[in-house]
């Protein structure tokens, strides 16, 4: 089989990420707590407010749909429409907040552990899904 190595790999980090969302909200405040939300979202989960919850779902529901899409231009599935944008939306987006999320997120509330360690993180996967759609940028076309 025929795949971009990288791009299966920035499709299994997102889906990943979006389970991981999905932990954080299964286990409650304390997932929040441990995940480096804001206080202020921990709370709110605290006091079985709807917003954390709503918040962190469409967080998971776009890291889901980042996947697919990342596993579509690995070559793993079917080409989805808009599969070149997309994947380059993707790929800026997790760049973005990945190099710049110390500025982005500068006082929002969130711990600077949260704040490092989802940058790094975003960071890695902007930069799996740079390489991988470099190299398939022909294909996509």
């Amino acid at each position: 089989m025929d795949y971009n190595l990288a791009l299966l790999l920035g499709a299994v980090l997102s889906l990943l990420a979006a389970v991981m969302h999905l932990w954080c909200i299964a286990v409650g405040p304390a997932g929040y707590r441990l995940m480096g939300a804001g206080e202020r979202m921990v709370r709110a989960a605290e006091k079985g407010r709807r917003l954390p919850t709503v918040i962190t779902l469409g967080i998971a529901l776009v890291l889901a749909v980042w996947a697919v899409y990342a596993l579509s231009g690995a070559g793993l599935i079917d080409p989805l429409p808009l599969l070149r944008p997309a994947l380059c939306i993707i790929t800026l987006v997790y760049l973005l907040r990945g190099f710049g999320g110390p500025l982005i997120l500068r006082n929002t509330g969130h711990t600077r552990r949260f704040v490092a360690v989802s940058s790094v993180i975003c960071a890695v996967y902007g930069l799996l899904h740079l390489v991988g759609l470099m190299q398939v940028w022909d294909r996509l076309g």
